[in-house]
């Protein structure tokens, strides 16, 4: 395995996004803007950022914004400490391109790291750069990405994933959760966080969490708007009963019937969507105020702090002080 030096602590980190034809505009744009404004103590910037397409010059993105770029063989003239892929649909195409994915190959054993945002994963993937590794990449395609490449084992639920040199993030904004990730790394918490802080951002989003919050993903489900002023009632009365047939009651439906159709609609029990109500709730109050845990279970829903925590633990993976801790923006003294 190739070894690589110390980054000198004054030298500037080159960091490198390759792009292509209708590439999507902020899966360059938001790792670039953490990269630039990652500053030293004394204001110094600590990345050199550089664009770089097949044929260089303006590279025409998604939202009709061209950005400037230099050829793969200049930008390879120098070397590349992180070399990142973008993404958006068009790199389905793009993962096509021999030129693109022969650049890939050569730098992956030069490259301090190798990443990519969104579904530029594929191109990582077609260049063969993903096999045996696990990754992730936008949530509508993790499936197409796991059955087009079976050696790469396929996280649906990461916001992005680290092999140690192999980054790959999720859909569209996780790029930028990637790029803090890499600050960190590079030159540490206390930094990265000042800087997530500075970009009104998430040092780190909770593990194992869904790409789309569950409110969201709700919405998505009920395309029809039919539980729209059900899941309001939920939200509203988080902490009453929400038994099937007080739900029933609401929608006017008999309980067996009620429980039917909505799983039917929406792809999950009632059951289900009370508890995601009720932990999207609890979420809330653990980052904006400091009430206690059993406070928060009440308020919530849950009845008592060892329900709230068996529940956070099933879909978050920490209990809820750990929570508290890592994303609360209410402490006490």
């Amino acid at each position: 395995m190739t070894s690589f030096p110390a980054i000198p602590v004054t030298a500037r980190i080159r960091v490198v996004i390759m792009l292509f034809p209708r590439t999507k505009l902020l899966d360059v744009t938001g790792p670039l803007q953490v990269f630039n404004d990652a500053k030293r103590a004394d204001g110094s910037a600590v990345y050199e950022i550089i664009l770089t397409s097949e044929d260089g010059g303006p590279v025409e993105t998604d939202a009709g914004v061209p950005l400037p770029s230099i050829r793969l063989a200049e930008a390879a003239a120098r070397p590349i400490d992180t070399l990142l892929v973008s993404g958006g649909r068009s790199a389905l195409d793009a993962a096509g391109s021999a030129a693109l994915l022969a650049f890939l190959r050569d730098q992956s054993g030069k490259v301090r790291r190798l990443g990519s945002i969104c579904l530029g994963a594929f191109i990582l993937a077609a260049a063969g750069l993903l096999d045996g590794c696990e990754a992730t990449t936008h949530w509508e395609y993790t499936e197409r990405l796991s059955t087009a490449h079976p050696a790469t084992t396929v996280m649906p639920d990461a916001i992005f994933v680290s092999n140690g040199r192999i980054w790959t993030s999720a859909g569209v904004s996780t790029g930028i959760d990637m790029a803090l990730a890499m600050v960190e790394e590079d030159l540490g918490r206390k930094t990265a966080l000042d800087l997530a802080r500075d970009l009104v951002l998430y040092l780190k989003r909770p593990g194992g969490q869904a790409q789309f919050s569950g409110e969201l993903q709700r919405q998505s489900r009920d395309a029809a708007g039919r539980f729209e002023r059900l899941h309001a009632h939920m939200r509203e009365h988080a902490a009453r009963d929400l038994s099937v047939p007080e739900l029933a009651r609401v929608m006017a439906m008999s309980p067996r019937h009620f429980a039917r159709v909505y799983a039917q609609e929406t792809g999950i029990s009632p059951a289900k969507a009370v508890e995601a109500v009720r932990l999207d709730l609890a979420r809330d109050l653990l980052e904006e105020t400091d009430i206690g845990i059993q406070q928060v279970a009440v308020r919530a829903g849950f009845g008592d702090d060892e329900r709230l925590r068996r529940a956070f633990l099933r879909r978050y993976g920490v209990a809820p002080g750990e929570y508290r801790t890592r994303f609360g923006h209410a402490r006490t003294g």
